[in-house]
């Protein structure tokens, strides 16, 4: 098997299993984990898991620059902390397809952010994209009337957005620190500031966890979060990106919503709505536009490049 059919099945992996997690993360939540308990449990584990990293030797270890800890601070606060909290607190009160489908909405939001911060220019495709876009997930939101065991979905909705909001600065905000150093560094000190800020949220949720309760499935659910939805995941990305382009890795973020909905319906009984149904059509359709956008810009600037 060639390099690039491994890169290929790793990402592939890795977005089954993110849309495998929108579901079993909430066969055990909140039943016998609250939101805030199974963060703890997952950015904990997972912390220590990446500064493993630092045994590998002096490759695996860097001096950062003064200048780049409140960086790596703030990466901890909106790339961990903000966003985890947000996005377990939200799929608690909402279902897996309505997640998957806003969580679709953080290239757009990636873009808005771009556009004021690094100054990129807007055509009018990604103009015209970003509406349709970002009008998918506030349909999908406003339209929240279904009731979960836990409340009414809308809620739950607007947390997912608030945490893809979130995730979208910490990719803006972190883009250059991963070019500055081995993405491993980065991301275990991110994960170590993460989860000093989580600690005094989540502790009370976490300590009040009663493990006696657990079955032998619910352990094998808590493990898949936090070993295939979060460190395997992480790998597998890092793997696919050293060997495809970004590009090609990007695009793979778009079949989350299809492995969400189909075991969220297969395994959790979740309905297919009209509402949905065209909340999807919104958001590919606009991250198809901005994604165009950027391909034709692409392709303008390098045939301006070519000799003659």
């Amino acid at each position: 098997m060639t390099k690039q059919a491994k890169a290929h099945l790793a990402l592939l992996g890795a977005n089954i299993f993110y849309g495998a997690g929108f579901t079993i993360a909430k066969l055990v939540m909140p039943r016998l984990i609250q939101p805030l308990g199974f963060i703890f449990i997952r950015v904990g584990v997972v912390m220590f898991l990446f500064w493993l990293s630092y045994l590998g030797g002096s490759k695996f270890r860097s001096k950062i620059d003064r200048k780049d800890w409140p960086v790596l601070i703030l990466g901890g606060l909106f790339g961990v902390s903000m966003n985890q909290m947000l996005f377990f607190t939200g799929l608690n009160l909402t279902f897996p397809i309505h997640a998957a489908l806003i969580m679709m909405s953080t290239p757009l939001l990636i873009t808005i952010i771009s556009l004021f911060v690094l100054r990129e220019r807007i055509t009018v495709s990604k103009a015209f994209g970003l509406i349709i876009g970002v009008s998918g997930a506030f349909l999908l939101m406003s339209a929240g009337k279904e009731l979960t065991v836990t409340g009414s979905s809308a809620l739950g909705d607007l947390f997912v957005f608030g945490n893809a909001s979130s995730y979208a600065i910490y990719l803006v905000m972190i883009k250059p620190l991963m070019h500055k150093y081995r993405p491993i560094i980065v991301v275990r000190w991110v994960f170590f500031f993460g989860f000093l800020i989580v600690i005094p949220f989540a502790w009370p949720q976490f300590s009040a966890i009663h493990w006696s309760q657990f079955g032998f499935t619910d352990y094998l659910c808590v493990g898949f979060i936090v070993i295939c939805v979060t460190f395997f995941t992480y790998l597998w990305n890092v793997y696919g990106l050293h060997i495809l382009s970004p590009s090609v890795a990007g695009a793979y973020i778009y079949m989350q919503p299809i492995f969400a909905a189909i075991i969220s319906v297969v395994f959790a009984g979740e309905k297919l709505t009209l509402i949905k149904f065209l909340a999807t059509i919104l958001i590919f359709s606009g991250v198809f536009l901005v994604n165009f956008g950027f391909r034709k810009k692409r392709k303008d600037m390098e045939d301006e490049l070519m000799p003659e």
